[in-house]
């Protein structure tokens, strides 16, 4: 802006028209907050100096637009005029006159709150300036002006509180005589000040302010005294808690005494710090928690002036009676009764406990749940949706992760006590909330949903022989009058739980009552009831007649109300578009499920769905709707849109909406899987001609359902495939030479394959099909070798053809032994092998001489890949044929001692294959008793490869026959030899799955004598006993569950660095140190990190911290690992972090600022380059904890970063890619709960 216009502006401010001065400033403010603006030195001077003259301006909304200017404007001047803007809203805070202070004050926050935290040195300069202005403004005797100045200073010490440290003492020593005075008002704002300075000021300045108040409380000089210094400790704790922890004894034995003083302001108070200190002193608090429960459930029923008895007496009927209800409330709601306010903080207090204290969860039941339920009777609103509060929290902690969480025996936080007890107290919960759901109060009726919501989110089903009792209660507030929008939300989102969480004969014998209330809340005016009530109405179909069992109940009465109701919403032109899409979902559930019914209606309904699937908006939730339809048991007749449906879908592939493209390959897989016989082969033959561009690897999802379609195109209609499989197959080799191709996708490819030799097609015959398959390995281009992983697949996919032509099995086996004979090139003598151990898997290969001998040559091959082929072979092939070939290999490995490692492998490709099917179980159990003899004697080879292998094939064996091979694993456990008791125990290790297995009771039995192994004297078994612990900590806590206490000292003991263990070694003039211990303490706190994920509530934190602190001055390695894990703690348990975020800053830094000699290689830079920028995730993740930017060695390593030409940029670099991290986890998680 020029400066003739700020001149011009400037002149226009100074008008006698309070109208010309308004538009001025507003002008003015609005070029401040554009970033084009300069100011020259001399037109900072003019506007700073009149925008401070407005402040004093006679008109009120002058003023007010010059507070507003502020903002902008210390962001658009040089430091000076910031300090000048600064001084002199200072000097006017102590004015006479009280609208300029009050303007001032004003101007002062806006100041503040527009300071950019990342300057360099305004900032600290004006909060100098500020500070000691504000410390003698509060020591005035105007208490309004006491008031502003503690206001201000609170801000200013909760953005820069940091910047403030030489200031601490000057603070407080104005601070502190003000908790004495004599107005409440400014013993309050001078508790929220104190508390924002207690989070950053030194040791000596807290422990300070703690014994004063501490000596106040203990020597009190009057009873207001003491409840402010027991406010002041309870905002302290809640902005600083975790430097409170060392005074936590003292202070709980005063408040002890306080709670029972006959004052009910004090107990109050007495009760809020206690909730403070359970929420941000977890550790130090929990010998206390007794105690703590015992005074809350003391207080919560603490209710003198009134009895609850006459009450009980009339029962439910009072509830409904209003007239009644109004005179009780006249009766006893007191001005001067305060004991509402002691239950309200003895229920919040509870909720904190419950919600921090997780192992206490059955005695919770015990003690606490029927204590609150009887507390539901609470005759104050805001009291009573406390106490439900506090038992929703019970509820969640019940059952904390997961959907199936509490019927998972797998999970370390399994609870099946306390969920027997919740089960037995379902009674007691309806029977006290089935009144409170007909209250007045809208309040109490949404929390009985919500609590009831989370019953069954705990306890599915929980409401099985209760919805007799619960049916009037939603009657009522989805019909009356008086409802509001979010009471009848709650109501119906309660029912849509209910109907989705219990079995659908539940609700039969209620549908005449249910059917009515929903279709009324369907035409509501307001949309997002409108949407519920379709999303209900969904639910209910499906309960009205379930397809998936078989039901007595007559529901044909209900079929043309519901499909009337959600056909007028469908045709309705201008509904909400969430409730467009929910009325399409409804109306297609309402066709799957009673269809047969609606026979005459189909004509008029079908093409709806045809409208709404040409428009763009509506066009995702038809596609999910029709998918509904054709998948339906009813098979519905779908001929009158059919041959339109196709083709639009077609054209939906093309579309760049990859939602849009997964459902309508669904939706067309579906509809040749089941209405193939209406569909024209030209109509689909267009269709699949856009499936070639989804065969690729950039996206194996749309790739996977993509082969699905054509599989079953090629299955039940292959004539559409005429014409284009030439476009097809080329993109399905392609994706066959990917290296991602692999487990699903794997296999959907195999199923096209067979479908494709089944179909019989001109042009797609076996040998046609076979040749394709060999193309890319016989036409290789120098420097463009297939990856190993397309081996693989090229091999599954000519034995997936093979087993469709059986016949041709043994002659292409012999075909490709010849090859191999013939000494073809590595890459040839790989897929070769491959494919003859795929083959062989399925057929019995036993008719062609000397194979196993042929593959068994190849083991002396020079190339590492065609060993591993020629193993793979000889094991697939047994598999084939296992009395045959099984001796074969035994004898091999005891006959060749050279070739015993890759023998082992072929009899692990045997054990393997063998073990995941019934079938295969019952061939490989006659064996079972040779294959363990053999291993046994292996079990000691020289050769820790061939060890490996053995320990796995030991523990998948124990998997065949537990009962009998399990003891022997344990008897050999006390053997003398190291080698025998590490492979052991390392077998066990392959025994563990994250899936139900018939070994789990046997393993929860012995599992700890084989991890008790962490106490064996030879490091080597430690090691595999730590893998072994992860291992199980990872797929199946519940085995370790128990074994925890006296496990982990052991572990933790395995990640100190040990001397011992530590060994010089001489490399010519050089001493090299070797570091023995390092593999073990590397699996030690890779086992810790594991606990993070899946057992920290059994863990003792602040021990578990100690250990992961001293792994940040570890090996590069272990520190790798530790930054990781300080992240993830940071977010699973900030508080604890908390406590000890100096001991985890003082090793970041170390390894931040540590510099790489001058001489070292690129390989020691990059490595350290990598440290840091680990180093500095984790330090980006400490910030995310609340209060963490408060504490000073953060704040002091913080400013060394951002000072810092090579710390900034990296530390910049990290933050952002942390943040995208977090919005891409949100994005994926809003997708996941759509």
């Amino acid at each position: 802006m020029a400066s003739y216009q700020i001149a011009n502006l400037l002149e226009k401010m100074t008008s006698n028209d309070k109208d010309f001065r308004f538009m001025a400033t507003n002008d003015l403010m609005t070029e401040l907050q554009k970033d084009s603006i300069k100011l020259d030195d001399e037109s900072e001077k003019k506007v700073v100096r009149m925008v401070l003259r407005l402040l004093e301006d006679k008109n009120g909304e002058v003023q007010n637009l010059a507070v507003k200017c502020l903002g902008p404007l210390v962001n658009k001047v040089k430091e000076n005029q910031v300090e000048t803007i600064v001084d002199s809203l200072c000097a006017n805070m102590v004015s006479n006159n009280e609208q300029l202070r009050d303007i001032s004050s004003i101007g002062l926050k806006t100041v503040i709150s527009e300071l950019p935290q990342s300057s360099n040195s305004l900032v600290p300069n004006v909060c100098q300036r500020i500070t000691g202005k504000l410390s003698n403004a509060i020591e005035k005797e105007d208490v309004s002006v006491q008031l502003e100045a503690l206001d201000i200073l609170s801000d200013l010490l909760s953005r820069f509180g940091d910047l403030l440290v030489p200031f601490h003492d000057l603070i407080l020593k104005a601070l502190v005589p003000q908790l004495a005075s004599a107005r409440q008002a400014v013993r309050k704002r001078t508790i929220v000040a104190l508390s924002h300075l207690l989070t950053t000021c030194n040791n000596n300045s807290y422990n300070k302010v703690i014994e004063h108040l501490l000596d106040g409380l203990e020597k009190p000089q009057d009873q207001s005294m003491v409840r402010t210094y027991i406010q002041c400790l309870a905002a302290i704790c809640r902005q600083a808690g975790h430097r409170l922890c060392n005074h936590i004894e003292r202070v709980m034995f005063l408040l002890n005494q306080y709670s029972h003083r006959d004052d009910d302001e004090l107990r109050e108070f007495c009760l809020q710090a206690c909730e403070a200190f359970v929420q941000r002193c977890p550790e130090a608090i929990m010998p206390h928690i007794p105690s703590i429960v015992d005074l809350c459930l003391k207080y919560i029923t603490y209710d003198p002036n009134y009895n609850y008895e006459a009450d009980d007496g009339d029962g439910g009927v009072a509830m409904d009676m209003e007239d009644d209800e109004d005179i009780d409330s006249e009766e006893y709601s007191d001005d001067d009764d305060m004991s509402w306010k002691v239950r309200r903080s003895a229920a919040k207090c509870l909720e904190s406990v419950i919600s921090t204290r997780h192992e206490l969860l059955e005695d919770f039941y015990k003690t606490l749940s029927p204590a609150l339920i009887a507390r539901f009777k609470e005759r104050e609103e805001n009291v009573k949706s406390d106490i439900f509060h506090a038992y929703i929290a019970l509820l969640k902690s019940t059952r904390p992760i997961g959907d199936d969480m509490v019927h998972d025996p797998d999970s370390m936080e399994q609870v099946p006590s306390s969920i027997s007890m919740l089960q037995d107290q379902v009674p007691m919960i309806v029977k006290a909330v089935q009144p409170l759901m007909r209250e007045k109060s809208v309040k109490t009726r949404q929390d009985c949903f919500l609590l009831l919501r989370e019953l069954l989110n705990a306890l599915p089903g929980a409401l099985s022989n209760h919805i007799d009792q619960l049916m009037s209660g939603i009657h009522y507030s989805l019909n009356d009058k008086n409802s509001t929008s979010n009471m009848k939300i709650d109501a119906l989102g309660f029912v849509y739980c209910m109907l989705g969480g219990h079995n659908p004969q539940v609700f039969h014998p209620h549908i005449k009552t249910l059917v009515p209330l929903v279709e009324t809340a369907v035409f509501d005016p307001f949309y997002k009831i409108a949407t519920e009530a379709l999303l209900v109405l969904q639910q209910l179909v499906k309960v009205i007649r379930p397809l998936n069992i078989q039901t007595n109940f007559d529901f044909t009465p209900y079929v043309h109300p519901l499909y009337s109701s959600t056909l007028q919403k469908l045709r309705s032109p201008e509904v909400d578009q969430e409730v467009k899409e929910r009325a399409i979902a409804c109306m297609g559930q309402i066709i799957a499920n009673m269809g047969d019914v609606l026979q005459q209606e189909l004509n008029t309904c079908l093409p709806l769905f045809m409208e709404r699937l040409r428009n763009e908006v509506t066009r995702l939730s038809s596609v999910k709707a029709l998918t509904m339809i054709a998948a339906s048991p009813l098979r519905v007749n779908l001929s009158p849109i059919i041959a339109e449906v196709v083709p639009v879908l077609g054209s939906f592939l093309r579309k760049n909406q990859r939602a849009l493209k997964l459902n309508s390959l669904t939706l067309l897989d579906t509809l040749v899987t089941h209405y193939h016989q209406l569909i024209d082969d030209m109509l689909l033959r267009n269709a699949v001609s856009e499936v070639p561009p989804l065969l690729s690897e950039s996206d194996l999802h749309v790739a996977q359902l993509s082969l699905v379609l054509l599989t079953s195109v090629a299955r039940h209609q292959p004539q559409a495939l005429i014409g284009v499989h030439e476009q097809i197959l080329p993109e399905v080799m392609t994706l066959v030479r990917s290296p991602l191709l692999q487990g699903s996708a794997l296999n959907c490819t195999l199923n096209l394959f067979q479908a494709l030799v089944h179909a019989n097609l001109p042009g797609l015959s076996y040998r046609h099909l076979l040749n394709m398959l060999m193309y890319p390995l016989n036409n290789q281009q120098p420097g463009h070798q297939l990856h190993k992983q397309a081996y693989h697949s090229l091999a599954k996919c000519i034995a997936a053809l093979t087993l469709q032509v059986p016949n041709e099995a043994v002659a292409v086996a012999r075909e490709f032994l010849r090859e191999i004979q013939n000494r073809r090139s590595d890459a040839h003598l790989v897929f070769y092998l491959l494919t003859i151990g795929e083959i062989g898997r399925h057929f019995n290969l036993n008719s062609i001489d000397s194979l196993a001998q042929i593959i068994l040559n190849c083991f002396s091959a020079s190339s590492e890949d065609v060993k591993g082929a020629a193993s793979h072979a000889l094991g697939a092939i047994a598999v084939g044929n296992l009395t045959h070939y099984l001796p074969f290999i035994l004898n091999e490995i005891e006959a060749q001692p050279k070739r015993q490692y890759l023998l082992l492998h072929s009899l692990k490709e045997v054990i393997s294959s063998l073990s995941t099917s019934k079938h295969g179980l019952e061939q490989l159990l006659p064996s079972v008793p040779s294959i363990w003899a053999e291993l046994f004697k292996h079990c000691e080879c020289s050769e820790e490869g061939s060890r490996n292998v053995v320990a796995e094939c030991l523990g998948k064996l124990v998997l065949v026959n537990p009962e009998e091979l399990l003891p022997q694993l344990q008897m050999a456990l006390r053997s003398e030899s190291h080698l025998m008791r590490t492979a052991v125990v390392s077998a066990i290790k392959f025994t563990i799955s994250d899936q139900p297995q018939s070994i789990d009771p046997l393993l929860r039995q012995c599992i700890g004598q084989f991890l008790f192994a962490l106490q064996d004297p030879e490091p080597a078994v430690r090691r595999v006993a730590l893998v072994a612990f992860n291992s199980a900590v990872h797929n199946k806590p519940s085995l370790v569950r128990e074994l925890l206490p006296e496990l982990l000292p052991q572990l933790y003991s395995e990640t100190k660095v040990k001397k011992d263990l530590i060994r010089e070694v001489e490399m010519g003039p050089f001493k090299h140190t070797v570091d023995d211990g390092l593999d073990i303490r590397k699996a030690a706190f890779e086992c810790m990190y594991t606990l993070l994920e899946q057992g920290l509530d059994r863990v003792d934190i602040m021990q578990f911290l100690e250990h992961v602190q001293a792994g940040l001055k570890d090996h590069y390695d272990i520190k790798m690992l530790t930054y990781l894990m300080t992240a993830r703690l940071a977010v699973l348990c900030p508080s604890a972090v908390l406590q000890k975020l100096e001991q985890f800053v003082d090793p970041l830094r170390a390894t931040c600022t540590l510099k790489v000699k001058a001489n070292s290689v690129k390989q020691e830079y990059e490595k350290q380059d990598e440290l840091k920028r680990s180093a500095l995730r984790a330090v980006a993740a400490l910030l995310q904890i609340p209060k963490a930017d408060k504490n000073q060695h953060l704040a002091e390593f913080l400013s060394l970063i951002r000072s810092s030409s090579e710390l900034q940029p990296l530390f910049e670099s990290v933050q952002k890619d942390s943040s995208v991290l977090t919005n891409s986890n949100a994005d994926s998680l809003s997708m996941d709960q759509s």
